[in-house]
Parts: C-alpha cells; structure tokens; sequence
C-alpha cells in the first residue's frame, strides 16, 4: 500500500498501519495454548463479545485445549473464560513468583463448571498478602 499526498513523494504507511492487518489475512500469527502459563501475569488485546477490540490484564489459573480461566486484574476481579480464538495479540508478560500466586478450589476451576459459564465473581488471595 503506497499513501500518496500532493506534492510529496509516495510513502509507506506508518508501523501503526501495517500491524493492523483484516482478521482474514492469512498472515496473523494466532494465538495457541502453549502461548499462555498459570499463574503469570498478561496484557492482551482480546476481542469482545460485541467484536470490539480491548485491552485487558488477566492471571490465567488453568488452561484447557479451547479456552482459559483467568482473573481479570484490571476491573472488578472477574474471573473469565477466554477463548484463544478472541485473544488477537499478547503485549506483556510477567511470571509471578511462587509467594505471589493467587489459589482457587479445584472445583471451581473445573471444565464442566465452566461449560455454561463466561464468567463468575470469585474472591482469592494470596497467602503471602496475609489474605
């Protein structure tokens, strides 16, 4: 794609412009499971339900082969379940050290609890913060 302007030389579009690219280009990189680590802290661009795009802090606690479940630290500590297809692109990534990490009962964590589900409040803490 060349930009042409009156009176200048044509030029190539800025960086901005060529990372963003139609969900249909063959090109993007997709986002897999093996992207993603329990426990470790991410920010993401993810896809809504509504198909906007947004930004979003999340701590992943299980990842299954179509989605994760992960806290949103961002808002409200939501816990959600993301499907790998809606996340378009990692931007940060921070391990969190073993003291750190926050723990939920298995059950809740389980596949079959979020068959049905997208989302659910849950409080956890750390047991390192005195929680």
């Amino acid at each position: 794609m060349v930009i042409v302007q009156h009176g200048k030389e044509p030029s190539r579009p800025s960086s901005r412009a060529a990372r963003t690219r139609p969900a249909n280009n063959p090109e993007v990189i997709r986002v897999k499971k093996e992207d993603f680590a329990p426990h470790t802290r991410y920010t993401i661009t993810w896809r809504d339900p509504q198909g906007k795009l947004r930004p979003a802090n999340i701590y992943p606690y299980r990842l299954y082969d179509q989605f994760m479940v992960a806290r949103m630290t961002d808002q409200s500590g939501v816990l959600r379940k993301f499907a790998y297809a809606d996340i378009v692109k990692i931007v940060k990534v921070v391990p969190v050290a073993k003291e750190n990490q926050f723990y939920i009962p298995e059950a809740v964590l389980s596949e079959g609890t979020w068959a049905g589900r997208t989302s659910m409040e849950r409080y956890s803490s750390s047991p390192h913060m005195g929680k």
